[in-house]
């Protein structure tokens, strides 16, 4: 890949990455920075990557870059985040997209990213394989039991009333 080729293949999948980001995280700060980490990985290899592939090597540098961050995060807490009443709550929600937000945070990461790339991003099996480094029968697995677990987690009653 020529500095050209980097050059057009940031200006055109920098809003999708940004957003795919964007969307597992929800904190814009963080997105860049994690975007901004794969530019510079794609950059550092630039050579070795074949132009034609740039748009798939551009995500799964993102994605991996999203799982190292989202890993590093999860063992480290700050103490003003760490107060515990906090975590409780005796609020009732009714907010349907609030409770699809909790049950995707309740996902495992993996399930987590490919239902987000199909349903949100709307990337087939294939492109979401090549993103993730999954087979498609891999993916299509997690995409279904992420499914049936939001089903199951949307459809109780104590949940949404």
């Amino acid at each position: 890949m020529t500095v050209e080729e980097y050059n057009q293949c940031v200006r055109q999948f920098a809003d999708n990455v940004y957003r795919f980001v964007l969307k597992n995280i929800r904190d814009e700060d963080k997105a860049a920075d994690i975007v901004q980490d794969a530019y510079e990985k794609m950059w550092r290899h630039h050579k070795n990557v074949d132009p034609a592939k740039g748009k798939s090597y551009l995500f799964s540098t993102a994605y991996h870059v999203l799982i190292d961050h989202t890993r590093r995060e999860k063992h480290s807490v700050r103490m003003e985040e760490a107060d515990l009443k906090e975590h409780v709550h005796n609020q009732q929600y009714t907010d349907l997209q609030e409770v699809l937000h909790q049950a995707l945070e309740k996902l495992p990461e993996d399930q987590k990213m490919v239902i987000m790339m199909r349903d949100y991003e709307g990337y087939s099996y294939q492109e979401i394989g090549e993103i993730t480094g999954l087979s498609e029968s891999q993916v299509k697995v997690y995409i279904y039991r992420a499914r049936v677990f939001l089903r199951k987690y949307i459809g109780k009653m104590e949940v949404l009333v």
